[in-house]
């Protein structure tokens, strides 16, 4: 009996070696980590244990291109041969070369939104050149990549290649195909040598420079959020209607290249080791940092003025109030009081950006629009908890007296929209949490961590699988085309949408007529209570005053930070910057005013604004 068994396991073990040799196309080494013999081929042609996921990185065989396809089965033939190293690691190239592809197809996806031709011709590519000229990157007689720096990065570089370091997570990248038929940036077309290979810790032949701290302080080298800010800096010198939070949400949604952005180069251009770091991306900037970055790029390259934003460009407020109205399901009625407001501020002439102007900041066309809309709710409403639900029952009382009475009323409004709000923010978390932020293909920094690398790889993938068919969780939607607007407001007779749209409701419930003109019936403007600052920079002071602010004029922050994708102190920033120049501008010209002259500061400790909610 014992015979028989040992018999039994024998012919088991000869015959799984003879099916794995098989599958591995007649490769039946044992392997070097767990002693199995069962190798696979995977899609690229690699050898990998099926037991413990080891890869074989370098061998002496070589899988021949002639395969016999015999059913469903593939028999590979093997022969021997060593590869080259060049072809592995392909050619040199530089880590601008690398930003120019992603540049290049980030502007081919906004020209595919209907964005003007000439924005990639004609003003990105000379911002372009300028920035590598500006660093002493190409088009100078000085280049940074001069002989001696080369040889000093490649020496830092042999020094750490032989040095153990940790294995780095799955987030790792690795580049794909394209097209490739962008040309490189000053970078060389000859394969790497034996010794330049062996010396090189990274696909590019600079990156060494780019992870230097002090490197990228005084070259202001480019980086992936960098390559968004100049894509704004185009827009706004094009004057496209696509602002900074469409160009955040565009990229958001996946419609403008950034998440993994390296797999769009060519495949001569390898990414390898450090170079993860450089063309990495974990999460999205901010609309603060992006429009910091833009302002910071525009000094660096000593731009001239920009053209002037004229009131007839989608930029200009005038125009960019009625998208935001349209988008917040408001009265177009609205819009005469935001010009109003926009007249005393002096918003309503043209608008430009100095940046060699110390005192010229860099506009916020989209926070701009939205903070005058602020405005000119807090003036006919007051947003106080209270005087904005009085209206709504006048304006109530008059749609039941008059069955053809068409009055806003605010109450209905937040109704509407905080359903629609509700809805859309929770399908924003969704995406966000379904969003991959891996690549198909991950990057290895060493040969070494390539195996432990793949083997992470394929059990996160299988674990994935596993817990999607537990949970049964929803498959994830079509990509939806690229839009500016987040609700789609029912007109007459359409359904399917966030609500019905509101737009063409009339004020005639909260304004009255004093004096040969329009007046709101609220007698008084609140503001907040000024703020000293601290520190010399002044800093949003959102944070401490929002407990004192009433809920409603929070809610509204909140709906405007949430289509603009921004924090709710950015918004409110603004509003107070408006606020400070009204006031300042209606004492200066006290004919032009267009508030009653009864005004309060609200104070911290007013339980009134404090204890209200905006439920009702």
């Amino acid at each position: 009996m014992a015979m028989f068994f040992i018999f039994f396991i024998l012919t088991q073990r000869i015959t799984s070696i003879i099916v794995s040799g098989v599958q591995a196309g007649g490769y039946s080494a044992i392997c070097g980590q767990c002693g199995e013999v069962d190798w696979r081929v995977s899609e690229e042609g690699r050898f990998y244990c099926n037991s413990c996921h080891n890869v074989i990185e370098r061998t002496r065989e070589e899988v021949d291109t002639n395969t016999l396809m015999v059913g469903t089965s593939r028999v590979s033939s093997i022969s021997k041969g060593i590869k080259g190293k060049g072809l592995e690691r392909g050619r040199e190239w530089f880590v601008c070369e690398g930003f120019q592809f992603i540049l290049k197809h980030q502007a081919e996806a906004l020209l595919a939104m209907g964005v003007s031709p000439r924005f990639k011709d004609e003003v990105l590519c000379q911002f372009w050149r300028m920035y590598l000229q500006k660093s002493r990157q190409a088009y100078t007689k000085n280049p940074v990549h001069d002989g001696k720096f080369r040889m000093h990065s490649q020496g830092s570089q042999e020094s750490g290649c032989d040095s153990e370091s940790p294995v780095p997570s799955d987030s790792m990248m690795s580049a794909s195909e394209t097209d490739g038929d962008a040309s490189g940036a000053g970078s060389g077309s000859g394969r790497l040598s034996g010794d330049e290979v062996s010396s090189v810790c990274s696909g590019s032949k600079d990156a060494v420079c780019y992870l230097t701290p002090r490197q990228r302080r005084n070259q202001k080298l480019m980086s992936m959020p960098k390559t968004l800010a100049l894509c704004h800096l185009a827009l706004l010198w094009s004057r496209e209607a696509i602002t900074l939070a469409d160009l955040l949400r565009f990229v958001s949604q996946g419609h403008i290249p950034y998440v993994n952005a390296y797999e769009n180069f060519p495949e001569e251009m390898k990414l390898y080791g450090q170079d993860s770091i450089i063309f990495r991306v974990e999460s999205i900037p901010s609309h603060g940092r992006l429009h910091k970055e833009a302002r910071t790029l525009a000094v660096f390259l000593g731009l001239p003025p920009f053209p002037p934003v004229t009131p007839d460009c989608l930029l200009h407020p005038s125009l960019l109030t009625v998208r935001y109205l349209t988008e917040a399901n408001l009265p177009d009625e609205l819009h005469d009081w935001v010009c109003r407001i926009m007249m005393i501020a002096g918003l309503a002439s043209d608008m430009t950006f100095e940046p060699m102007r110390s005192r010229s900041p860099l506009p916020l066309y989209d926070i701009q629009a939205a903070a005058l809309i602020i405005i000119a709710m807090k003036l006919l409403f007051k947003l106080d908890d209270n005087t904005e639900w009085d209206l709504s029952n006048y304006s109530a009382d008059q749609n039941k007296d008059n069955p053809d009475g068409n009055n806003f009323s605010l109450r209905r409004w937040y109704r509407t929209v905080q359903s629609a709000l509700t809805k859309a923010t929770q399908t924003q978390n969704d995406n966000t949490a379904r969003k991959h932020w891996k690549s198909e293909k991950p990057l290895y920094p060493s040969r070494k961590d390539k195996s432990v690398i793949l083997k992470r790889r394929r059990i996160a993938e299988q674990l994935q699988l596993s817990f999607q068919k537990l949970s049964r969780s929803p498959t994830a939607p079509a990509p939806s085309p690229p839009s500016s607007f987040c609700f789609r407001w029912a007109g007459e007779g359409e359904t399917g949408r966030d609500g019905p749209s509101l737009h063409h409701q009339t004020l005639d419930s909260s304004v009255c007529r004093r004096g040969g003109t329009l007046q709101p019936l609220n007698p008084e403007y609140w503001h907040p209570a000024p703020r000293a600052c601290k520190t010399r920079v002044s800093t949003s002071h959102y944070a401490e005053a929002e407990a004192t602010l009433p809920r409603m004029f929070v809610w509204l922050l909140d709906l405007f930070s949430f289509l603009l994708g921004v924090k709710p102190g950015c918004v409110y920033d603004q509003v107070q910057k408006l606020e400070r120049c009204i006031l300042r501008n209606s004492k200066q010209q006290p004919g032009a005013r267009t508030t009653p002259r009864k005004a309060r500061a609200s104070k911290p400790g007013d339980g009134k604004q404090t204890g209200k909610t905006c439920s009702r």
